[in-house]
């Protein structure tokens, strides 16, 4: 039965591999949570189809009130849009995702870019709320980018700022889905890896776990790749703190340490005064989390409190 005292949101964070769908009270506690498959192909028409049915369902139980979206690439500015998704097909021509989820929930909702969102989640619950100037980068099946400025998420003009990890590393590297080469996420990101090493980041980290020493290895390079990118980040945005989040943090103690190394090799003392090299405290819920903070914006709900 709906609880009709406890108005709720739905955050919803569709990556490459799964899709990630809860409900949220206004203080970010999650009632329900549900994890399904990326469908293959992923092409837009049926990611919808895939996540409709969830929310429906969670709207039997739930007073849900709003929906926000966190998706694999930039948005438009008024956040209804999903502009391009380089690492999902049929993600090119301007998808109106917020309208189409509208149409099949009656939900209002919201579009982020999913870096974005998990930025917000950790300003708002996570190890980001003791910053007003950072940036995160969320190493997965892609590698994202979120900035914070003087504690706001900062999206630029036209809502697609924040792309860290499309910035150049290696001008002859390997060719990008976004049109570049060398990009860091063609270095940093798990299809990199695998294609390095033939292997998933999980396994590398447990074999680091258990003293492999090529993996150990293989973190410490990966740590200083990483740290190369972040290096001119540093120059441009002078953060206090840099987040580093996604599937890959898993194995942050690492290559944090290495990361952190090249940092300070590379980047005058001045540019990265008192700097933190942090792990994501939310993990892969930052996400969803953060898409459910922007759909309570969204409603200009903030002061909601669960009723006891």
């Amino acid at each position: 039965m709906i609880n009709v005292l406890r108005p709720e949101v739905i955050g919803i964070d569709i990556g490459g591999t799964t899709i990630s769908i809860g409900c949220f009270m206004a203080d970010g506690t999650c009632t329900e949570s549900v994890t399904v498959a990326t469908p293959k192909p992923a092409i837009p028409e049926a990611v919808v189809n895939e996540i409709a049915p969830v929310i429906k369902q969670l709207q039997q139980q739930h007073n849900c009130l709003a929906i926000g979206v966190g998706m694999p690439g930039p948005t438009d500015d008024n956040h209804r849009i999903a502009k391009i998704a380089i690492n999902l097909p049929g993600w090119n021509h301007n998808v109106p995702l917020a309208d189409w989820l509208e149409a099949e929930t009656n939900l209002v909702t919201t579009v982020e870019n999913d870096a974005n969102c998990a930025a917000v989640g950790e300003f708002w619950l996570g190890v980001g709320k003791n910053f007003n100037n950072f940036i995160l980068l969320t190493l997965g099946t892609g590698v994202g980018g979120a900035i914070f400025i003087d504690g706001k998420l900062f999206t630029g003009g036209y809502g697609a700022a924040g792309e860290l990890g499309l910035i150049t590393l290696y001008p002859e590297g390997y060719p990008c889905n976004s049109g570049n080469r060398g990009s860091l996420e063609q270095y940093c990101s798990i299809t990199a890896i695998i294609r390095e090493t033939g292997q998933e980041p999980v396994v590398l980290g447990k074999l680091a776990e258990n003293g492999n020493k090529d993996a150990i290895a293989f973190w410490e390079k990966y740590g200083t790749i990483l740290g190369t990118g972040l290096a001119s980040l540093m120059y441009v945005l002078t953060p206090e703190a840099i987040i580093i989040g996604g599937g890959i943090s898993a194995s942050s103690k690492y290559f944090l340490p290495a990361t952190l190394a090249e940092i300070e090799t590379r980047v005058t003392p001045t540019s990265r005064l008192g700097l933190q090299l942090l792990t994501a405290q939310l993990g892969n819920s930052a996400g969803m989390l953060g898409a459910a903070k922007l759909a309570w914006d969204l409603l200009g709900k903030n002061d909601v409190t669960t009723n006891k």
